[in-house]
């Protein structure tokens, strides 16, 4: 039997095997971490995990057990006393707020007393997130999992690094959970941080209490307004995501009242909920199931456009992989300084790999932007499907209905809006330094114009609007190379400061060279007697015979002077000779 049916009939079998819904045994275990020791303390995680736990009791648990500031001891109790309550349980949740960690591709959940000076702490200082389904395991229908734990690393730049390839990601890491009917809700998609919020509560929890407890409401379509609710509450710069599977039937936190004969009323249930698992999936072998099962009618083509998306997807992967290697390649040998003729066929390569790129992007943007017209058209669709089935049952609505149906549309987002969901698009894929705003500034249309040199797109740059928006919005990934200030260098996705050994300096270049030795100090000129120099300021042409005369005989006296006594008798004859001639 294909798999899809296989995965159906083993939940039905699940939950046949079960109690009523009336008598189902739900317990929780919710976590709320803020006061960390030695690291930022949290504002929101306490007020966060008891409007969980109130929401919880309301929906009538059996257990809901809450604990606020936990160290590694008080975790790792709260998790064996809470095992004892999901043995008999058809229905276990947990819930966490507070800081968490990925080292490696596994997740942890951070205690308020962890330090976490080495990476290698992490195994002793955190609880995995494989611990944490260890303790649900035993729950018979439901195993669920809530991390609002995808806030900023604050240990990331202080930690020591025992092994340098050890990896520590940003946010969490994706997961892929080996038990049936489990599901992990992320605060925000894997490898991304989730906002602690200014408010009471975080974005992600402020939804979440609205919507997990509705009776009668999927869990994964709760999920889907929970995260509709946090894109638009922090302008698409979170996404939270869900991992696992339930299989077809809808699974609701707190049962719903005629939940089966509603099912019963609608004849497109059952593939609808197939279709809706293979897009909780989302890859090729998902939709190649459904199309082996269903292969005609309106879901079948919905499939083969979201399993077209996925093939130009792949193909631009592949496209952007192999212009690399050869814009590495063509670098490699011009910097070997390698024959003229290989070079010149390394750059040929290089560029007709990168016009293979762009158009690899350029058909998956529109394989994109089919999938999403192709998702409207399904919403519009089984709306009206819902809504025709509503009237068959409550004929008396009609007017009512009509009247809804007669009010006018809300209009799509203002120009500031988009203004502003641009822009911050742009700085989340590296475009965009400054603050988003409501005004599109000339430094926003620059930010655009990198984002189009980068894809080799043609965004209009001078006009906002929602194809801009969602053209930013699939980039998962930074798509701008981070630029760093003169004195920095790029370490990843962050800048950091150049520090040149001892007796080198950073030059112009931003690289760090041997200082250079001072040039030879010139001899300064020897300085001359006050006498002479005033004596060499006087022209020879203009000193009279009359002033060399007396100059001569003040030399004679001062000679004299100095030979006293019988050392030369005639001096003073001469000195009066000297001074007649002189007169």
């Amino acid at each position: 039997m294909r798999a899809i049916a296989i995965l159906v009939l083993a939940v039905w079998s699940l939950w046949l095997s079960g109690e009523p819904a009336a008598a189902e045994k739900r317990v929780a275990l919710v976590i709320g971490n803020s006061s960390y020791q030695h690291a930022i303390k949290l504002g929101n995680p306490v007020n966060d995990s008891d409007s969980v736990a109130a929401t919880l009791k309301a929906a009538g648990f059996d257990t809901v057990e809450t604990r606020h500031d936990l160290g590694i001891a008080g975790m790792r109790k709260a998790l064996r006393d809470f095992t004892d309550k999901t043995v008999n349980a058809d229905i276990a949740v947990v819930f966490y707020a507070g800081h968490g960690i990925e080292l490696d591709g596994t997740n942890y959940l951070i205690p308020v007393d962890a330090a976490l000076k080495r990476d290698i702490d992490v195994y002793d200082e955190a609880i995995s997130l494989d611990r944490i389904l260890a303790t649900i395991e035993p729950a018979r229908q439901l195993r669920l999992v809530i991390l609002d734990a995808c806030r900023n690393n604050p240990f990331a730049d202080t930690m020591k690094r025992t092994v340098g390839t050890r990896a520590i990601g940003r946010g969490l890491a994706k997961v892929e959970p080996n038990s049936p009917n489990t599901m992990i809700a992320f605060a925000a998609r894997a490898g991304s941080t989730a906002l602690d919020g200014d408010s009471k509560h975080s974005p992600f929890t402020a939804s979440l209490v609205r919507h997990i407890a509705t009776p009668g409401l999927d869990l994964r379509r709760a999920f889907g307004y929970v995260r509709d609710d946090v894109l638009k509450s922090t302008g698409n710069r979170q996404e939270p995501f869900v991992y696992g599977s339930l299989g077809g039937d809808d699974v609701p936190l707190v049962p719903g009242k005629e939940v089966a004969a509603a099912a019963a009323s609608d004849p497109t249930a059952t593939i609808r909920r197939d279709y809706e698992l293979a897009l909780q999936i989302g890859n090729r072998a998902a939709w190649t199931i459904f199309l082996e099962q269903y292969r005609e009618g309106f879901y079948a083509k919905l499939a083969q456009v979201q399993l077209a998306k996925i093939a130009a997807d792949e193909a631009r992967v592949a496209a952007t992989a192999k212009a690399k290697q050869a814009a590495e390649e063509k670098a490699r040998l011009v910097a070997q300084g390698a024959k003229k003729a290989d070079q010149e066929k390394a750059a040929e390569l290089a560029k007709s790999t990168e016009e293979e790129r762009v158009a690899a992007e350029k058909a998956s943007e529109i394989e994109n932007a089919k999938a999403a017209a192709a998702e409207q058209e399904r919403n519009q669709a089984e709306a009206q499907a819902a809504s025709g089935i509503a009237k068959a049952e409550n004929p008396q609505d009609d007017g009512a209905k009509l009247a809804a149906l007669s009010q006018p549309s809300p209009a799509g987002p203002s120009k500031a809006e988009l203004s502003q969901n641009i822009q911050s698009e742009l700085r989340r894929v590296g475009c965009y330094t400054g603050s988003a705003s409501s005004e599109w500034t000339a430094a926003a249309r620059q930010s655009l114009v990198r984002f189009n040199q980068s894809l080799g797109l043609k965004l209009d740059v001078n006009n906002v609007s929602t194809d801009t928006l969602e053209a930013v919005k699939r980039r998962s990934t930074r798509v701008c190379p981070l630029a760093c200030e003169h004195g920095f260098r790029v370490d990843g996705e962050r800048c950091v400061k150049i520090v040149c050994r001892a007796g080198s300096v950073l030059n112009d270049d931003n690289e760090c060279e041997s200082k250079r030795a001072p040039p030879p100090r010139q001899a300064k000129p020897a300085r001359r007697e006050p006498a002479q120099a005033a004596a060499s300021t006087v022209p020879p042409d203009r000193v009279s015979q009359r002033e060399i005369c007396k100059r001569r005989c003040q030399d004679v006296r001062a000679a004299c002077n100095a030979r006293r006594g019988g050392y030369f008798n005639g001096c003073g004859m001469e000195a009066s000779a000297c001074t007649a001639s002189c007169n």
